[in-house]
C-alpha cells in the first residue's frame, strides 16, 4: 500500500509550491509597502547611503552570471550552468535584501531630468519595475523545477525566466546611472 506523500496537498501543490507562491507574492507587495509607505521602518542612526552602489554592481554581477550560465547550457555544461545560476541566484537574493534595506530608510529619489531623457528614464524605469514584480516567480519556479529535476518544465519557464531577469538585471543598473547624479 502506498502513502500518500505528506508535502503534497490535494490540490496537488507541494509545500514548496505554496511557500513560492507565496514569496512571488510577498516580495512585491513588501516593496510596493515600502514605496508607498516611506519612512514605516526606519532605523534612526543607520547609513544605507553606498547601497545603490552597491545594488547596481549586485544587478551588474546577475546579469554577467546569467549570460554565462545561458553560454554553458547551449554548450550543455551542465554543471558549470548550475554554478552560474546558482550565483545569480544568490546575488539577486543579496541584491532584494540590500534593495529592501535603503528603501526602507530612504524614501524615493526623484529623477531630476527634463525632455526627451525624463520620457526615456521612466520608460525603463516602469518597463523594469513591472518585469521585476513578475522576476520573482519566475525565478523561484524556475529554479524549483531544476532541482526537483522536472528539465523540461524547467526548460519551457527558462524560456521566458532568462530575458526577462537578464531585463531587469540590465535596466536596474541603467536606472542607477540615470538617476544617481539626484541622491542627496
Amino acid at each position: 500500500m502506498n502513502t500518500p506523500d505528506p508535502t503534497v496537498n490535494p490540490a496537488g501543490f507541494t509545500k514548496y509550491k505554496v511557500i513560492m507562491v507565496a514569496l512571488a507574492a510577498i516580495i512585491p507587495v513588501a516593496v510596493a509597502i515600502l514605496y508607498y509607505f516611506p519612512g514605516v521602518f526606519v532605523i534612526p542612526g543607520l547609513d544605507v547611503k553606498m547601497l545603490p552602489a552597491v545594488n547596481a554592481v549586485l544587478n551588474s554581477l546577475t546579469a554577467v552570471f546569467l549570460v554565462v550560465g545561458y553560454y554553458f547550457i547551449r554548450q550543455k555544461d551542465v554543471a558549470k550552468h548550475r554554478a552560474m545560476m546558482g550565483l545569480a541566484f544568490l546575488l539577486g537574493s543579496l541584491f532584494l535584501l540590500s534593495y529592501v534595506a535603503y528603501h526602507s530608510q530612504v524614501p524615493s529619489t526623484k529623477f531630476g531630468g527634463t525632455g526627451i531623457i525624463k520620457g526615456i528614464y521612466y520608460f525603463i524605469l516602469l518597463t523594469h519595475i513591472l518585469l521585476a514584480a513578475v522576476t520573482v516567480g519566475l525565478v523561484l519556479f524556475t529554479l524549483y523545477f531544476a532541482l526537483t529535476e522536472q528539465f523540461a518544465k524547467h526548460r519551457r519557464i527558462a524560456r521566458w525566466t532568462y530575458p526577462i531577469w537578464l531585463y531587469v538585471s540590465v535596466t536596474g543598473v541603467i536606472v542607477y546611472f540615470m538617476i544617481s547624479p539626484y541622491y542627496t
